[in-house]
């Protein structure tokens, strides 16, 4: 069986992606629940050096959407803007960032393998084929950051688990 970029990413991105929504839905709705403001989900952290929830679900959307422009552009550097600053508004990103993934063709993944790319930041350049920056930087720190932003909400009290982190599952279909 031969390597698919396509199939190696985009699929996996999409569920990570829906099921980080899902955690923001019952992340707003266990803030109505419960009183709580919802600034005060979207800027806790795991630990005082470690970046907010917010941070954490914007990183989602750069390491995914963000990872597949940098491809095409050949080059891909840390994203420093603001994240955004509400729950729906995380959520709007995260929407965005899957309508443009399904936009993306199996040819245009395929086209990239082989491709040199580049990590840049500041004078630091790290060389990269399009495969190895997907495979080994872009979907570790997709997962990362997920699974921060996960590991926040839970503990914030979330009544969350493991079927929310994975999604909606990638099923064979009935013979």
């Amino acid at each position: 069986m031969s390597f698919s970029l396509y199939d190696a990413t985009i699929p996996t991105f999409l569920q990570i992606i829906g099921s980080v929504r899902g955690l923001l839905v019952k992340a707003q709705a266990h803030c109505a629940e419960a009183g709580l403001a919802p600034e005060a989900l979207i800027g806790a952290r795991l630990a005082d050096d470690m970046l907010p929830l917010a941070y954490q679900v914007k990183s989602v959307a750069v390491h995914s959407i963000g990872a597949v422009e940098g491809l095409r552009a050949g080059q891909f550097s840390p994203d420093g803007s603001t994240p955004p600053a509400s729950i729906p508004a995380l959520m709007e990103r995260l929407d965005a960032a899957a309508e443009a993934l399904r936009g993306i063709s199996r040819e245009e993944m395929e086209a990239f393998i082989g491709r040199d790319m580049a990590f840049v930041a500041g004078e630091r350049r790290v060389p990269f084929t399009a495969e190895g920056f997907l495979m080994s930087f872009s979907l570790p720190n997709f997962f990362f950051h997920a699974t921060t932003a996960y590991d926040i909400l839970r503990a914030q009290g979330l009544p969350i688990g493991k079927r929310d982190y994975l999604g909606q599952l990638r099923l064979k279909a009935p013979a």
